[in-house]
């Protein structure tokens, strides 16, 4: 079974619309850290340093519950999963600490380009954590 990583996330007065509820936007950029803090920035960084190969969104499905408020904490919960050498998905959820239910759920399914912007299979390591972090 999948292991669940969670990354902490106050809801700050910028991260609101005019009502002091997150804009609908900003959970992309809360799915977007929760993965980089799911693979590891240093290990990220190095492999686009090393091999020119970076993580690109390929497609994105979002359903919004409930919107977070300014104060608001949260945690983001992500869970990934290989698809096949050339895809992963990310189940990614919004919860307030607290919370019965999520905010806000996304599927995120991400693939590996080379520095010339063509697919290439997932680097192994990619792999390989995914498979230590759901062991």
């Amino acid at each position: 079974m999948p292991r669940t990583h969670i990354l902490p996330v106050s809801v700050y007065y910028e991260d609101t619309d005019f009502s002091g509820v997150v804009y609908y936007a900003k959970y992309l950029r809360y799915f977007e850290a929760a993965r980089d803090e799911f693979f590891g920035m240093e290990e990220l960084v190095r492999t686009y340093k090393e091999t020119g190969i970076g993580f690109a969104v390929y497609k994105v499905e979002v359903t919004y519950r409930e919107g977070a408020r300014f104060g608001d904490r949260l945690e983001v919960r992500t869970t990934v999963n290989p698809e096949s050498d050339y895809r992963i998905l990310c189940d990614q959820q919004v919860w307030r600490v607290g919370g019965t239910q999520p905010l806000v759920k996304g599927l995120v399914h991400m693939v590996c380009l080379d520095a010339n912007q063509k697919l290439v299979a997932l680097p192994p390591w990619v792999l390989q954590h995914v498979q230590l972090r759901n062991a």
